[in-house]
């Protein structure tokens, strides 16, 4: 797949902010707006949030934001995506990530 390249113009704060907490999503920035930019196209709208998690975890809290995940997903037409699609949509960020 032929690659381009996609400038956008923000403030430096926000910039180092958002480098930041992309990092502890586990990516970079442009694997998060890669996966951003898909999902906007396959659903054709903005379909999700993604939020740092809290440092104080607990069980009740880990609870709670996993069924909210799964009702994103479940609205979002994607709850019976196969461990297979999921991780194959894994391994096409990462790779893109790498690029």
């Amino acid at each position: 797949m032929a690659q381009a390249t996609f400038s956008v113009r923000m403030d430096e704060v926000l910039k180092k902010q958002f480098d930041t907490l992309c990092q502890e999503f586990g990516m970079n920035a442009s694997t998060a707006i890669n996966v951003f930019a898909r999902a906007v196209v396959r659903q054709r709208k903005i379909p999700f949030e993604i939020s740092s998690p809290e440092s104080n975890i607990t069980r009740e809290g880990a609870m709670q934001a996993f069924t909210a995940l799964r009702a994103q997903a479940k609205d979002n037409g994607i709850a019976d995506m196969s461990l297979d699609e999921i991780n194959r949509e894994i391994n096409l960020a990462r790779m893109e990530a790498d690029l």
